[in-house]
Formats: C-alpha cells, structure tokens, sequence
C-alpha cells in the first residue's frame, strides 16, 4: 500500500562566511536546527533562519507542460551524461526550477529515489506527467545501464513530438480564430449597427430590397435569440468534447471524420503517421520489445483511428505475423511506410528506418502547414471581406435605390 510522503517545509537562512561575506538560501528540513548545523559544517554561521513565506494567493504556480518534462528530461540526460549521480542531479535541476508543481514533482521523486527505488518506478508513481511509454523507455535504460542515452532519445522523442503538435495548432488556431473574430464582429453589426439602419428604413415609406431584407431579418433573429444562439453553440462544444472523451465510438467517427476533411486532413494523416514512426522507432531502439512497444505508441499518434490501427498490429505481431503485414492489413499506411518497414525489418534496422519515416512526414507537416498558411491569408480575408462587405451594401442598398429615383 503506498504511503503518504510527508512534506519537509523550506526555510530561508541567511549568514556569514569565514571571510564574513553575507549570504542566504533556502533548503528543506524537518527543523531548522538542522540547516544550521549543515551550514556550520559548510563554514558558514547563520544569523537567521525562517520558515518560508506561503505566497498570498497560494503556492500551487503554474501547471506543469509537457515542455517542462521534456526540459527535465533533457537536463538529466546531460547531467548522467557528464558523470553526475541521479540525486545529486535532481538537486542542481530542482534548484533551477521556479514553477513550484514542477520542483514538487521532481522533490517527490528524488525522494523515491533516495528510498531505494528505481528512477523508473519512481516516475510511475505520477502518470499524469510521465506516461506508460516515458516508464518503459526508463526502465530498459536501467536494465541496458544506458540510461543517459535513453533519456537524450527521450527528450529528442518529446521535442519533435510537441514540434508536430504545435505545427498542428498553428494550422487550426489561425483560421478558426480568425472566424471567431468574423463571427463576433457579424454580431455585433447585426445586434448594434443594423437596427440604427432599420429605424431609419422605417421612414422611407418603401419596399426594401430582398438582400436588405434578408439582413435585417437576420437582424431581428439575433437580438431576440443572440444569447441563445450563443448557449447553444457553447453547450454544443462542450457536449462534443465530453462525449468524444467519454464515447470511444463517437471518438472514433469524429477522428475517421477528421480525416477526410479537404484541407486539414491529410495534415492530421501525416502527423499521426509521424507520430507512429517516431515513437515505435524509439522505444523499439532502447530495447523494449516489438510487441511491448506496440502497447504503448497506439496512444502517441494522436488519433483514435490510428490508436485502434495499432491495437489490431500488436494482437497479429503477438501471433507470428510480420510487422509490415499487420500495418498492410489495417489499409492505414501508404506503401512507402509499409515498405520501408518491410527493409527494416529484413536488414534489422527497423529503428533507423523508421526514424527515416517520421523525419519525412515531419517534413511533411512542416511545409504543408507553411503552405496551409501562406494559402489560408487571402481566403481569410476574402471571406471576412465578403460577410463585412455585404453587409454594408445590404445596408445601402434602399439609399442607393432613392438616388436612382430623385
């Protein structure tokens, strides 16, 4: 039964040294008559030592990212590297580190750590920042006694893997904020600007054009159902969001779905076939076992489709089938993956080719979210011109057609 950790408080000191230079910290004790007696045996008198201050609004800072696993990570690696023990590395990391959560984190796992256990079950004891896979690759690290090399490979793994991810925001963040910003200066003509008009129509005595018409119908509709409209496309998203995370089969439709849109995917397709690649291509190269590393690159791609897609590769993997046979039966991956999987796995270098897989769909990405990009500016502003645009000349069209009488 796991035990609960007692949290050590931290105390700030202040003293001098031999030389009578004033310095001060902080570190972590039970009692501060133990930091002074550390600090005596360090030669420094203390003068003051307090207990830390809780910050007013609280302690809990900001929430930690996968980029601060990933810092960590990589920190690690070129601390093991350079010869410097797993405790003492922990130390000279953690004292870097100004997000409170994180340096908690990494405390609680040097403290496992001192405790006797490895740094693999120590990370497994918090798997909302380190996953199944992050555990693994740790773990055949430690049984190879090539630790510092598996957590370079990790961290280069998470580095590419949240360059992909951004890549994907940056192709769906502009535009749908860009409709979002269309979508909120629309409402705002139709509830504020368009009604000023229509008082002003009243006056005329004639007929209005239909488009005008049309308009100030839209009008009409908006400030008598604008905030349930607004509750609606609100209550919506969010059910969309619970459900695909509750629902496995809806999940599954709306990442089938997303795939065949037009333009945005064929990039999910190519990040999620990135995604596979990288993540089997390093697990599988720090010595995990092909079908133990099939369990966990499923939920690396991103995409349920995929996911379920690996799930049948490792049941015909487990059975004797070879890995470019199961990946031809799922119809998922093009035939240049399949076949560079196939070289891989006849010259023993499934790794190395898979890695050649995912630096090409990276690639990929890349230039085609520059190109999605670069393509998507003038279609916004089109867009934006026409809806804004037209509704201005809804808007004087009656006034242009009085001209035309007088």
């Amino acid at each position: 039964m796991a035990t609960v950790r007692e949290e050590m408080p931290t105390f700030l000191w202040e003293g001098k040294d031999k030389r009578g230079v004033k310095l001060k910290g902080e570190k972590q004790a039970k009692d501060p008559n133990l930091i002074k007696a550390d600090l005596r045996r360090q030669g420094i008198t203390p003068s003051r030592v307090r207990k830390k201050p809780k910050p007013l609004f609280g302690s809990t800072g900001k929430r930690i990212t996968a980029k601060d696993i990933t810092f960590f990570t990589r920190q690690m690696a070129t601390m093991l590297n350079a010869g410097i023990p797993l405790v003492q590395s922990f130390d000279i990391i953690g004292a870097a580190i100004e997000n409170p959560r994180m340096k908690k984190l990494l405390r609680d796992v040097q403290t496992d750590v001192e405790s006797g256990a490895t740094l693999s079950e120590a990370v497994s004891r918090h798997p909302v920042y380190f996953d199944e896979l992050y555990v693994n690759l740790i773990e055949a690290g430690e049984s190879a006694g090539v630790l510092d090399s598996v957590l370079d490979n990790i961290a280069t793994y998470k580095e590419r893997i949240e360059s992909i991810k951004g890549k994907i925001k940056k192709a769906l963040f502009y535009p749908a904020t860009v409709v979002a910003v269309a979508i909120i200066v629309t409402s705002i003509l139709l509830i504020y600007v368009i009604p000023q008009f229509e008082d002003m129509f009243r006056g005329f005595g004639a007929d209005l054009p239909a488009f005008t018409r049309m308009v100030v119908t839209a009008s009409e509709n908006m400030q008598a159902y604008g905030f349930w409209y607004m509750i609606v496309a609100i209550g919506a998203i969010v059910g969309i969001v619970m459900l695909k995370r509750r629902n496995k089969k809806f999940a599954h439709f709306l990442d089938r779905m997303s795939l065949k849109l037009p333009i945005v995917g064929p990039v999910l397709e190519k990040a999620a076939l990135a995604r596979f690649a990288r993540t089997l291509a390093t697990t599988f190269a720090a010595g995990v076992p092909l079908v133990e590393a099939l369990k966990t690159v499923g939920g690396a791609t991103g995409n349920v489709v995929y996911e379920d897609a690996v799930k049948r590769i490792r049941e015909d993997v487990s059975t004797g089938h070879s890995l470019q046979l199961a990946m031809t039966q799922t119809n998922l991956f093009p035939p240049m993956v399949v076949q560079m999987t196939a070289i891989g796995e006849e010259a023993g270098s499934l790794d190395a080719m898979l890695n050649k897989v995912a630096d090409y769909y990276e690639e990929e990405v890349n230039n085609t979210v520059d190109a999605l990009s670069s393509l998507l500016e003038p279609v916004i502003i089109i867009f934006i011109g026409v809806v804004v645009g037209g509704m201005v000349i809804a808007m004087y069209l009656p006034i242009f057609q009085m001209a035309a009488v007088m």
